[in-house]
């Protein structure tokens, strides 16, 4: 593709983006699989400036305002041009505006009038609020200004880099030092991670779904901060484990190869459609020890008739997502599900009805990939307030023997942030059930 030709095509994915209700990576997949004359080579072009365009999205208002233009995905894709593509001269642009087949067309007289305007300036103007320089929605900034303090800056800087690729590698095939090996051969190069003992940092976005060593399952793609949550479990071989809120199977994966195979994991969701995509995932990385079960809703009748039957219950409840904005940075201002109000609500709904599945002696863990205190520390509060039967293992006491990397400073539950390590923001608590004869 001409440059002229990567132009354009960001300005029709920006302005589909709009009228869908995807997310945009699964807008980007899809609209790249109905246009396979675009090859691995421009698409990588393409994805990288089309998601950074996302990263600046609060910024590029801000100058819409100021400037007095509509954010279009237009004026979006010129922007990026004139403050990140290290053109020469304003001319480089206009040759790139210019009307021809697969090229936007010329620049009109205000378009071109900006572009004098804004050449040589810095994206963030001096008068440019807090909350546009650093991509933080209205309804976020002070709920993050109160819980983040002295870090709000590095925190939500942190949030606005590109994520890297993050590796687990499945323990029932690998070794760190030979899945970095094995890559290596591939021309893909890898690194150990900090925060997890099971973790690997990619270099680049190679197109690891041709690479050999994934396709042997033994590495999956996750993020080394869920990892932790799946070592935080402690499940060991022999267990029976509820992955309550399982989706895409990500840490049942996890939890299968920290069993060695034995016991039983029963991965559930209310979305059955992610369940059957999750086997392929289970069969790749030769687990035989997981059983899916679709739910109606979290109060589904085999809740009641499994009662008290599981050794480790999981909830990863559905979120905000707050802690994923490195990575998906569209979430900031596109919304997939239900609002915070309406989260709150379900979500103590589904950890009280989960903790109905752990035996006398067993462990309950609530996590979230969310930031936000009342989704995190608010539920588990709440919870243990109502459910005198339970209480909290401080993750403190667990973390040396069941995850083993240096602990970051975590006491009663886990909160990891972003600027921690680079991972995503997840939360994490461990609890347990009292013995019956206690």
């Amino acid at each position: 593709m001409q440059n002229h030709a990567y132009t354009q095509s960001l300005i029709e994915f920006l302005g589909l983006l709009e009228e869908t209700k995807k997310p945009a990576d699964s807008f980007l997949s899809a609209e790249f699989r109905n246009r396979r004359y675009i090859g691995s080579k421009d698409r990588k072009i393409v994805a990288s400036r089309f998601y950074r365009i996302l990263r600046y999205q609060a910024r590029f208002l801000w100058w819409a305002k100021f400037m007095q233009f509509q954010p279009t995905a237009r004026f979006q894709t010129l922007l990026d041009e004139i403050f990140h593509e290290n053109h020469k001269s304003p001319k480089d642009i206009m040759a790139l505006f210019n009307g021809e087949r697969h090229a936007p067309k010329p620049l009109n007289n205000s378009e071109r009038e900006l572009l004098e305007a804004l050449w040589g300036q810095d994206i963030h103007h001096p008068e440019m609020d807090e909350a546009s320089r650093y991509e933080c929605p209205a309804w976020a900034y002070q709920r993050f200004k109160d819980l983040m303090g002295d870090d709000f800056a590095r925190e939500m800087q942190e949030m606005l880099e590109p994520a890297a690729l993050h590796l687990r590698i499945n323990s029932l095939k690998t070794t760190r030092d030979a899945a970095i090996k094995a890559l290596a051969k591939e021309g893909i190069k890898a690194k150990k991670g900090d925060i997890s003992p099971l973790s690997l940092i990619v270099q680049g976005r190679p197109a690891l779904g041709q690479s050999k060593v994934f396709e042997k399952g033994m590495v999956e793609i996750q993020d080394s901060g869920s990892q932790l949550i799946a070592l935080l479990t402690g499940v060991k071989p022999g267990d029976r484990v509820s992955d309550f809120c399982a989706g895409a199977g990500g840490k049942t994966l996890a939890m299968g190869a920290m069993m060695g195979n034995k016991g039983t994991i029963v991965a559930s969701d209310v979305l059955a459609g992610k369940l059957r995509r999750a086997k392929t995932r289970f069969a790749r990385a030769d687990l035989h020890n997981i059983e899916t079960r679709p739910l109606s809703s979290e109060r589904d009748k085999w809740v009641k008739r499994s009662a008290g039957q599981f050794d480790v219950v999981l909830t990863d409840a559905p979120c905000s997502g707050t802690g994923t904005w490195k990575r998906n940075p569209d979430m900031r201002w596109r919304f997939f599900g239900p609002n915070l109000d309406e989260l709150l609500p379900l979500q103590a709904s589904i950890l009280e009805s989960a903790s109905r599945l752990v035996k006398p002696g067993g462990r309950l863990i609530y996590a979230t990939c969310s930031l936000l205190p009342e989704e995190n520390e608010g539920q588990i509060e709440a919870f243990l307030k109502e459910h005198k039967d339970f209480s909290l293992i401080p993750v403190a006491n667990i973390w040396d023997d069941w995850v083993g990397t240096d602990n970051p400073g975590f006491t009663d539950m886990m909160s990891l942030t972003p600027a921690m390590s680079g991972t995503d923001g997840f939360f994490a608590a461990v609890m347990t059930r009292k013995k019956e004869a206690e």
